[in-house]
This record gives structure tokens, C-alpha cells and sequence, in this order.
């Protein structure tokens, strides 16, 4: 960070930090989160989890809601629902969250990480959560989506994250028509009310999705799934190549909301999804999963500024019978970077398997773990996977007490220690019903994996199943997952 003086000794005391989103002195212990990844690592161990669950697509004319789920092994009530918050409007389609203050705030001392913002990716609208009762979150505002729409334009929001000045900042995949050149980054204050856009005007991307802020390097990158009126139908693999879906980086002045260069990631980089910076805020490197192409992808600052990439670690699409296609990707849906910096985890949702990787060497990923927890090609589906000598074969998935998992692994969430891996199971409602269509009638379940961070490897927590077909309203789709105390999903160092 040019100019600016920053000491931070190894083992995470902050000694002085200056954010450059105002300017604010930081000093050690103040504020939310923690002065360091490594100091995050050694927090408290989750008791409690958020989860967004959805009716939203599943036939039942019920609104959306977030769960509190008991993690504590130690609870009388640990693998339960112990609350839900139901929102108060139908069709909402809850999907990604994040907080109002998070580490990025933490030489705020009036800074409080109480608020999870909650945006609603079909309707538009943006639920602000307030948690300060933690195991019963209360609603404490909308955000409605004509109030969006009027002052910037923008529809389809998804990815929310907290900035050192207060203010939160979420992206939005396409304007009031679904068509993706109308979308753009929104930015709310800190009383949650619309400031506007974040970009410069003629800054926008070409698609939106997530984004990753690191601020020493002056950057922001974004990725790019596709245009709503697209993706909102179920996927179509003729809209790929009709250009309605994203291959593309995009990579903006933090925090001028400058365009400063595109990344075409061609056909190895067909729908990037998830993004994140390496959690050391030092470090200009980062991985973004693109899911159709089954790609992670590293980019990197380039010593003239500039930013480059790679493919760095692959899943090789298998030859399949009885699907729709002859060749099935891995479809990497969600990842994401243990707070050391050293183990990658990712999700193959159609192929069924978790992976880890060691990315101590991130040029060179290493893998050193995997679990298979669902997918298409399981024992008992109808689809048959084609070895290289032309035999067939299945993949032995294991019950889990007494419960055939559905569907394939989703959306995933690391215990601050790195010990812990949750997972739940579905994408987004259209995309569910078209791959797994027992989604809907049977509901998500969340997992938990357990994680050797030594010698790497992955094996099921045969005590933990969280059943969201037995809900009281019928069977919910589960999705993103969030701890109180934040993750390192949520969390960025300044």
C-alpha cells in the first residue's frame, strides 16, 4: 500500500495499520474481527451456524427464511434447527449473505458486526438481519427493490461484503429487465439505506456475480456468471454460446470503482464463479472456480501492474451414459481458502466429491484430500460413468445415520481452526430442480467434514446430519452458511 506505513509482526499482533477506505487508523483489538488471519484462526470454535433456506421454486407458497443451526457437540440440541426467521414476502430466493462490519472494520471501535445482509437474488430486495440475540435473529429492515431500482438501476443482488468506511457493498447481476449490461456493484450505508453505485459510470462489467477487495494492492476483481434471464430458466448449454453466460475477470482501482482491465479466461474459464484473494492481505494473488469449464484459476499481479492467470488445478469432465450430454463437468460451484492460506477446498456439485488441495506452492496446487457425498454417477443412479478402457462404473457414496445423501455438494464453509468443512447441498431452485430433481420433494441436508490439516485428507462426521426434509413447512433447500463471529468467506484483512 504506497504511502502508507504498515507493520504487522508474524504471528498477527497489529502493530499499525491505515485502511485505505478513509483512512482510519486501526489499532489492535478494537473493533469486529480479528488484526490478522492468524489470529482469526485462533478464535472460538463455531456453536452456531446461519443458514439461507428457500421455498422460493419448490412448489410450496412459503417465504424464504434463515436457520440457526446448533453446532456445539456439547448441546442437547447439536445438529438441529433450533430457530428460524422467515421473511415476510414470497419468491424471494435467499441466497448469499454477509456482514455489516466484519475484520476490515477492526480499528473501528464503534464498529459492531451485529447486521447480515441478506440479499434476495430473484426479487431484488435486501434483508438486513439483526443478530444481537445470536441462537434468535430478528428482522430489523428491508432494502425493497423499486428503492434499488430507482437510484442505480440495478436488480439481481448477490454477493455482500462490509468496507472499512462502514459503508457494505454488493454486487447485482443484471438491471430491472435480467438482461446482464444492466448490472453493476450497489452500495448501501451504514444504516443500510441506498447510496448508489460503487463503479464509475461506464465502469460496469459485462456480467456480474462475486468479488474479492484487497486493498494494499489497490484492487478488486470481480467474475461473471451470467445474464439472469438466462440462468433464472435453468441452464441451457446453447446460452454459452450465444454469450449469455461470462468467461471473464474483471479488475477494478480499490477503491475508485476504476475498470482497469478485463481478463478473458476463454474457454477454460466458462462461468467463474466464487472469487478470493489469498486471506494474507500482503499477497496479490487469488483463485476463482469456474464451473463449466471445471477449472480453479489463479491470477496474479504482473510486475508492471498489470494482472495475469492460469488454470491451476483441473477436474476432468467423465464420459457418462444415460445423461443428457455425453460428458459431464465437475461443475465446481463453490471454494474457498483455509485462513492460513494453505489448503484450497471445492465442490464438485454434479460429479458429487470435495476435494483439498495444498496450495502452499499456489502455482502448483497439490491434492491431498477428497470425499465423495452425493453426485449424478453414485450407486443406485441411473447415470453410468465411462472408464478410458470402455468399462462402467459408479461411485460408492456412504449414508450418513441412516439417510441416503441427495444431491451433490454445494456450498461450503471452514471452521476458523480449519478443522471443520460444513456443506449443504443446493445451487439455486431452477438449477436444482433441472439436475436434482429429489431436491425438491426431499429437501437439502447440511454435512460436516472432517479435515486433517497435517497430512491433508477428508472423512465424513458420521454424528452430524441437519435433515432440512423434515422442516415443519416441508422440505427447504439449503444454501450459504455463515458463523456469527465470521469466516473466511466474510471476512477481509485491511
Amino acid at each position: 500500500m504506497a504511502g502508507v506505513d504498515v507493520e504487522v509482526i508474524m504471528h498477527g499482533e497489529l502493530e499499525k495499520k491505515v485502511d485505505s477506505n478513509g483512512g482510519k487508523a486501526c489499532c489492535h483489538g478494537k473493533g469486529p474481527g480479528y488484526a490478522s488471519p492468524l489470529e482469526a484462526m485462533a478464535g472460538p470454535k463455531e456453536s452456531l451456524l446461519y443458514v439461507t433456506c428457500v421455498y422460493t421454486g419448490t412448489g410450496r407458497e412459503k417465504p424464504d427464511y434463515l436457520a440457526t443451526v446448533d453446532v456445539n457437540p456439547n448441546s442437547p440440541t447439536y445438529s438441529k434447527v433450533i430457530h428460524r426467521l422467515f421473511v415476510p414476502h414470497l419468491g424471494d430466493e435467499l441466497h448469499h449473505s454477509g456482514w455489516n462490519s466484519c475484520s476490515s472494520c477492526h480499528g473501528d471501535s464503534s464498529a459492531d458486526r451485529r447486521f447480515l445482509v441478506l440479499p434476495s437474488l430473484i426479487s431484488g430486495r435486501v434483508y438486513i438481519v439483526d443478530t444481537k440475540n445470536p441462537k434468535a435473529p430478528s428482522l430489523h429492515k428491508a432494502v425493497e427493490p423499486e428503492d434499488i431500482l430507482a437510484k442505480t438501476g440495478l436488480a439481481y443482488p448477490h454477493t455482500s461484503h462490509c468496507l472499512a468506511s462502514g459503508d457494505i457493498l454488493i454486487s447485482c447481476l443484471g438491471g430491472g429487465d435480467g438482461k446482464a449490461d444492466g448490472n453493476g456493484f450497489l452500495l448501501l450505508d451504514n444504516e443500510f439505506n441506498v447510496k448508489g453505485r460503487w463503479e464509475k459510470p461506464g465502469h460496469s462489467p459485462t456480467f456480474g456475480y462475486d468479488f474479492w477487495y484487497q486493498p494494499r494492492h489497490k484492487t478488486m476483481i470481480s467474475s461473471s456468471w451470467g445474464a439472469p434471464l438466462a440462468f433464472s430458466k435453468g441452464f441451457n448449454p446453447q446460452h454459452v454460446s450465444e454469450g449469455l453466460y461470462g468467461r471473464h475477470l474483471f479488475v477494478y482501482s480499490w477503491p475508485d470503482g476504476e475498470l482497469k482491465q478485463t481478463l478473458d479466461l476463454g474457454n477454460t474459464g466458462l462461468l467463474p464463479l466464487e472469487i478470493r484473494f489469498l486471506h494474507d492481505p500482503s499477497k496479490d494473488t487469488g483463485f476463482v472456480g469456474s464451473a463449466l469449464s471445471s477449472n480453479m484459476i489463479r491470477f496474479f499481479k504482473n510486475p508492471d501492474g498489470s494482472w495475469s492467470h492460469e488454470v491451476a488445478a483441473s477436474v476432468k469432465s467423465i464420459q457418462v451414459q444415460n445423461w443428457v450430454l455425453p460428458e459431464m463437468p465437475g461443475l465446481i460451484t463453490d471454494f474457498l481458502i483455509s485462513l492460513d492460506d494453505r489448503f484450497i477446498y471445492f465442490s464438485n456439485w454434479l460429479h458429487g466429491d470435495i476435494r483439498q488441495y495444498n496450495i502452499e506452492d499456489p502455482k502448483n496446487p497439490v491434492l491431498t484430500g477428497q470425499v465423495w457425498v452425493g453426485g449424478l454417477i453414485r450407486k443406485g443412479s441411473p447415470v453410468t460413468a465411462v472408464a478410458e478402457d470402455g468399462s462402467t462404473y459408479q461411485v460408492d457414496v456412504p449414508e450418513v445415520q441412516g439417510k441416503r445423501l441427495r444431491g451433490g455438494p454445494q456450498m461450503i464453509q471452514l471452521s476458523l481452526d480449519g478443522k471443520r468443512l460444513y456443506v449443504t447441498n443446493s445451487l439455486f431452485s431452477t438449477w436444482d430442480n433441472q439436475f436434482y430433481p429429489e431436491l425438491k420433494e426431499q429437501g437439502s441436508h447440511m454435512l460436516q467434514i472432517d479435515v486433517d490439516t497435517e497430512k491433508g485428507g477428508l472423512a465424513i462426521n458420521p454424528n452430524f446430519f441437519v435433515d432440512f426434509g423434515l422442516e415443519p413447512d416441508g422440505p427447504s433447500l439449503a444454501h450459504e452458511m455463515r458463523y456469527p463471529g465470521g469466516d473466511c468467506t466474510s471476512d477481509i484483512w485491511v
